[in-house]
């Protein structure tokens, strides 16, 4: 009896060994970049930019022209993790808990993570980067479903000397442990091969792969290894206004703007560059290479991660994904952080961020800016490479929105997205699936149901070809765009369809009911937040 036992243990640690190595399921890669505008890069239009890895991602995979994100960094990641609409999982809000359930500040359980729902589908799960879900401990990458992780808990850090055991200013946690940044170590780097080392360890599991690499840059502040900064010397002399235009040309192009439509109208209140006295002209020249030296560290780091992937055998069978969480830094808040800037733009000690003036070309030809509901603050860059299934060298229209992104991976995992876990009734997901738009000639999402926006009052909605925008400091009076002949949102047809209005005003008070969403004017003494 004893021997029977002891072959069937065997027959059995054969049988899974086997089922491992037969897993021929996906490995997914998701890359998310803080705070890029729509052509901060070469496939979107950006040639100004040296980004060769995700040219040859873009080449090889398939963009969309339209692709959505929720306006600021942590409603994003929200979704961009749960598939769930920001306030539905609890984050309509970040930064602080405001008692109500969509203003919580971190992740319920009712929504599942990506993490969680690939680790029970038997994926090895990764992240690096950036968090910003949930500062309590109990709210960090570990406990919602990743099994290795390096990570910071906020929304922002410097790039060198962000902690040491003396004086943690924003504190890196590897796998829940304190972890210090060398001196003189460019976080960038680090989060890199943070993510490389997880990938090398995880190759013992013999299974597929999850890994979240969320790089914080090229969020503020602007710092950057000095030579990657040298690369652009006299890339920007031409100043924004020139460079603004010619993105957009690009951009049509390149066929990830629509052909005939035009660029949306210059921010007034952004200064010709013809008008800046030559020593402004430099030092705003400086700026701006310092933002393109974080985005070339950025694909470096990408072109990296690739090459660990082909070492291990793994590069023909992984889907990488890669998108920005909103679109580029409008204002300027250098007024609010004089005090730590005690060095020249890029370099440690320096605390200087892209503001409108550069971030109108970053988010050229779309309109306005990142916490904004204009498709300047919402529209992505999308990028999707994955040679066995997805079309090569290919821009979609889409309209693709970040609550598809959970559908679709679970689609490539063969993973079921349970309607409970244990006593808990997870929220279902309100996206759908990518894929088949992705490997066919399909050109547009086959999307019954609106797409919704809140963030801090500012509202949006798109169905078809229409979009209603409204924002809380203009009383909400609702805007109206034709995005299938406008989307640079030039033309305001608010006043000729009124019946569009009222239609598409009715349809998002259903959907903030559903959600949880709170009138602003009830939140607002708590706009320090933002």
């Amino acid at each position: 009896m004893k021997t029977v036992f002891i072959l069937l243990l065997t027959g059995l640690s054969c049988l899974l060994n086997r089922s491992k190595a037969q897993d021929k399921r996906p490995n997914i890669v998701l890359i998310l970049v803080d705070d890029l505008g729509f052509s901060d890069i070469e496939p979107y239009g950006g040639t100004d930019f040296h980004t060769p890895n995700l040219t040859e991602l873009a080449q090889q995979g398939t963009r969309f022209q339209e692709f959505y994100n929720n306006s600021i960094c942590a409603p994003t990641r929200a979704t961009l993790l749960t598939g769930q609409y920001a306030h539905r999982a609890g984050m309509g809000y970040f930064n602080v808990n405001l008692g109500l359930p969509a203003y919580q500040g971190f992740l319920n359980h009712e929504s599942r993570t990506l993490a969680e729902i690939l680790q029970g589908a038997g994926y090895s799960t990764i992240i690096s980067g950036k968090w910003h879900v949930g500062d309590d401990k109990d709210q960090w990458p570990a406990q919602r479903g990743f099994e290795r992780s390096f990570n910071f808990v906020g929304g922002a850090s410097n790039f060198y000397e962000i902690n040491d055991p003396e004086n943690p200013t924003v504190p890196l946690y590897r796998n829940n442990k304190a972890f210090y940044l060398p001196k003189n170590r460019y976080l960038t780097d680090e989060i890199t091969d943070q993510a490389i080392g997880f990938l090398r360890e995880q190759a013992q599991d013999k299974k597929p792969f999850f890994l979240y690499l969320a790089f914080n840059a090229p969020h503020w502040p602007l710092q950057a290894p000095e030579e990657e900064t040298q690369k652009y010397n006299g890339v920007y002399q031409q100043g924004w206004d020139s460079l603004r235009v010619k993105r957009y040309e690009n951009a049509l192009q390149k066929g990830v703007f629509p052909k005939g439509q035009m660029i949306a109208a210059k921010d007034s209140s952004v200064q010709e560059w013809n008008k800046l006295t030559y020593d402004e002209q430099q030092y705003w020249q400086r700026r701006q290479q310092v933002f393109a030296a974080m985005i070339d560290r950025v694909d470096q780091s990408i072109g990296k991660v690739r090459q660990t992937l082909k070492e291990l055998k793994e590069d023909k069978n992984t889907i990488i994904i890669f998108l920005s969480d909103n679109g580029a830094q409008g204002g300027e808040r250098n007024r609010i952080y004089t005090s730590r800037n005690t060095e020249t733009v890029g370099l440690p000690g320096s605390y200087d961020i892209q503001n409108s003036s550069w971030s109108q070309t970053g988010n050229s030809p779309l309109r306005s800016y990142k916490d904004n509901p204009y498709e300047g603050g919402i529209g992505s860059p999308f990028i999707v490479w994955y040679p066995k299934e997805v079309k090569a060298n290919v821009v979609k229209r889409g309209t693709g929105h970040l609550i598809d992104i959970a559908p679709t991976l679970y689609d490539f995992a063969q993973a079921k997205y349970p309607s409970k876990e244990g006593d808990l009734t997870t929220n279902p997901l309100p996206g759908i699936s990518l894929r088949q738009l992705l490997h066919t000639d399909k050109n547009q999402v086959d999307r019954q149901a609106p797409l919704f926006w809140e963030r801090a009052g500012n509202k949006a909605v798109r169905y078809g070809k229409w979009k209603l925008v409204s924002l809380f400091k203009e009383g909400n009076k609702p805007q109206l765009y034709n995005i299938d002949e406008d989307r640079g949102e030039n033309r305001d047809l608010a006043d000729q369809y009124p019946e569009i209005v009222k239609d598409l005003e009715a349809r998002y008070t259903i959907w903030a009911k559903e959600n949880g969403v709170v009138d602003y004017r009830r939140l607002k003494p708590t706009g320090q937040f933002r």
